[in-house]
């Protein structure tokens, strides 16, 4: 008797967990032939404030973690995602990828992890600064992470470019929630499973599938979200984003590559952009010849 294959259930990750969308909707995705592969969840309104909610209950602690183990986690991220290659590669060939390119997209989706890991602990050396004053005080300026951030990822790769966008947003300790690919949402999905098992809290990351249209707008209207990075290729959709962000003096970041694979598509300027510059005084203790302080 032939056996019948258990197909693979596609769900969205929030908080930690893999919940069905609470709306119950679904769209069916389609292969190059127009073959059904697989049904993903069309996420809701509902679901995109369940993810806020579990982000921002998870800022404190991530961004409260030293840079050292920040750099571990993204380190622990690609070391499974290196040893889960052969399902990776399998499902960005069944999105459209030939072999070698789903190859070639994992191996620098791998090494993107371990760049900003290395970046963890050095950014704040490079973006901070000792202010020369006036008066008897010390003057620091110091990057500190924005909060939560709403991310829309790139649509023309899947796998690359969603972790061209995470990374440094985890790398200078904010949180964020991501509508992944709408055509291409696969090795997002199995990605969630890799943070659900690596060292990383849960609702530091959480990734929704489903439609820009529906959801985009809350992102940008949603008044718990501090950022939006929008990785789209539509003038439209930027525009529309940054007007309804405006609202909340909500921070607006166009991150749009058309090269994902190359150098350029990765640096610690991404780091800072979603850093709030903190400046802080502290007097000086001046001591006399007569050893009184004044």
């Amino acid at each position: 008797m032939s056996r019948i294959g258990i197909l693979k259930t596609y769900k969205i990750y929030i908080g930690g967990q893999f919940p069905r969308t609470e709306s119950g909707r679904y769209y069916p995705l389609e292969n190059k032939q127009g073959e059904v592969i697989a049904n993903i969840c069309l996420s809701s309104r509902k679901d995109f404030r369940n993810a806020v909610v579990a982000a921002r209950g998870a800022f404190a602690g991530w961004s409260g973690r030293s840079a050292y183990n920040r750099s571990q986690i993204l380190y622990r991220i690609a070391e499974m995602l290196e040893g889960r290659s052969a399902q990776f590669i399998e499902e960005l060939i069944l999105t459209g990828s030939t072999r070698a390119a789903a190859e070639k997209e994992l191996h620098q989706a791998i090494d993107r992890l371990v760049y900003y890991a290395g970046w963890c602990d050095k950014y704040t050396q490079i973006f901070s600064s000792v202010n020369p004053v006036q008066s008897s005080h010390f003057n620091f300026s110091v990057p500190e992470p924005t909060g939560v951030v709403a991310v829309s990822a790139p649509q023309d790769s899947s796998l690359l470019g969603l972790v061209s966008v995470i990374a440094p947003i985890l790398a200078g300790g904010n949180v964020c929630i991501v509508l992944a690919a709408e055509k291409k949402p696969l090795a997002a999905i199995t990605f969630a499973e890799v943070l659900a098992t690596s060292d990383l809290p849960g609702g530091v990351i959480n990734i929704l599938t489903g439609k820009t249209k529906e959801i985009l707008p809350q992102m940008a209207s949603h008044m718990d979200v501090n950022a939006v990075v929008w990785a789209g290729n539509s003038a439209e959709e930027i525009k529309q984003t940054q007007e309804t962000g405006a609202v909340n003096v909500k921070r607006i970041f166009n991150w749009t590559k058309n090269d994902w694979t190359s150098a350029q598509a990765q640096n610690p300027y991404l780091i800072f952009d979603l850093q709030e510059i903190k400046t802080t005084w502290h007097p000086i203790e001046n001591i006399g010849t007569s050893g009184a302080k004044y």
